[in-house]
């Protein structure tokens, strides 16, 4: 299946603390989830989304949205009123556009109202150490 259409609807961001205050341990879950499957036709199919970034107590910003699927919609329109899932690689494109076009507007939202990017932290690049003198010696073969 392929996305024929991306569309945000709504955007709720709230914090709960005051500015400035110190926040330990922060947690943060960025979650994406289909809300609904309707059929538009036998091979576009629309499905509505939230995605949520979560800052355990201190603050939560919501996005809301629809994205237009073309291919097998009417076999992924029934798989869904049955199950209320989708085939997985169907819901790896899904959730990939969601987050993909999420995440920069929750960036900018964060920054509005205060809160850190809902992104992940970076981890920084461990450089492999450069063997010594004495360790190269130990690893070549001895000669006589």
């Amino acid at each position: 299946m392929q996305i024929k259409g991306f569309d945000v609807n709504s955007i709720d961001a709230k914090r709960y603390t005051k500015p400035g205050e110190k926040i330990q341990n922060l947690r943060i879950d960025n979650n994406s989830t289909v809300i609904s499957v309707s059929l538009i036709s036998d091979s576009l199919a629309s499905l509505e989304f939230r995605f949520t970034a979560n800052y355990s107590s201190i603050g939560v910003i919501k996005i809301e949205g629809r994205i237009l699927l073309e291919g097998e919609a009417k076999t992924l329109q029934e798989m869904w009123s049955k199950t209320n899932n989708m085939p997985p690689e169907v819901a790896n494109v899904v959730h990939s556009a969601v987050i993909t076009n999420c995440m920069p507007v929750a960036v900018v939202v964060s920054k509005d109202i205060g809160l850190p990017p809902p992104l992940p932290p970076i981890q920084p690049l461990q450089m492999p150490k450069k063997p010594s003198a004495k360790d190269t010696r130990r690893n070549s073969p001895e000669i006589t």
